[in-house]
């Protein structure tokens, strides 16, 4: 007979029901070294455009990185990559992530959709369920990184996906200057630290917007929001990213700003580059 209360999910945390006998469910069978959450305690921020830059500079150093889309009910990561027409394919019992370059592979709902405007309507026991076949069930191969895109908030996402992946390096919080974005930060924050798992880093996006045409940097919604809650709650502080059309252009033409180098200096591009070292430099200092 089991041992799980009537109606068990396997969600163990913030479970009414759960007694000494539950176990905490298994961790993927997967081979990767750091796994990167990217959080923001609210939506609009730009949280899926750094997760793909991220991955891509990861990639680009060399590194073999997946990228997993976990905004179910909202997935973005396959349009931003020019990848939406591709669907996943499966061999045997493993599902084939999409190939972007050699060194980076996705995975999203959106991937696995009939239509762009089909809506996914589910709670949260499938929800998970789907979490753990897009870790388990996946021929990721051998990761450097997998960078995790959830959804805003601190919700189911966010807690299967700690319980299991194997390897969960920490977090990285996406902001954007204003205090109403950065209180929605914070909690994200302390949901990171109640996970037991460190912040590797805030990152402040649209901090400014880039002219067009004389390049000045305008602060349209303030600035330095993101780096006051680095230095009050004490974790790294990343960087920050203006606002550029060019950077919306990339998004919706499907190929990531951090590979489009300009020929002359961009501000921009410098301070996405930056942005992705300094993490990479983060994650790299845990290894040591």
């Amino acid at each position: 007979m089991s041992d799980k209360p009537e109606g068990c999910d396997g969600n163990c945390d913030g479970c009414t029901q759960k007694t000494d006998t539950c176990q905490q469910p298994k961790k993927a069978d997967i081979s990767v070294r750091h796994v990167i959450l990217v959080l923001s305690g609210k939506g609009g921020v730009g949280k899926s455009t750094v997760s793909v830059n991220l991955a891509y500079a990861l990639s680009n150093h060399g590194y073999q990185t997946g990228l997993l889309d976990l905004d179910i009910h909202g997935p973005s990561i396959a349009k931003m990559l020019g990848i939406e027409d591709l669907k996943l394919q499966a061999i045997g019992d493993k599902i084939m992530p999409v190939k972007v370059t050699g060194s980076l592979k996705v995975v999203s709902m959106a991937l696995l959709l009939n239509t762009t405007d089909s809506p996914i309507v589910w709670r949260g026991p499938m929800k998970a369920a789907a979490i753990q076949q897009f870790l388990g069930d996946v021929d990721w191969g051998d990761l450097d990184y997998l960078v995790v895109d959830l959804p805003p908030g601190t919700g189911d996402e966010a807690l299967n996906i700690v319980q299991f992946a194997p390897n969960v390096e920490g977090a990285v919080i996406v902001t954007t200057p204003q205090d109403v974005a950065v209180l929605d930060s914070t909690k994200a924050i302390k949901f990171v630290e109640m996970m037991d798992l460190p912040v590797l880093g805030i990152i402040e996006n649209m901090s400014g917007m880039v002219c067009p045409h004389c390049g000045e940097v305008v602060d349209l919604f303030g600035k330095g929001g993101g780096e006051k809650a680095a230095k009050q709650y004490e974790v790294p502080y990343l960087g920050s990213i203006p606002i550029d059309i060019e950077m919306r252009k990339a998004g919706d033409e499907g190929r990531p700003f951090i590979v489009r180098k300009p020929g002359q200096t961009n501000p921009t591009w410098d301070a996405v580059d930056k942005v992705m070292e300094n993490l990479i430099v983060e994650v790299e200092k845990r290894d040591e």
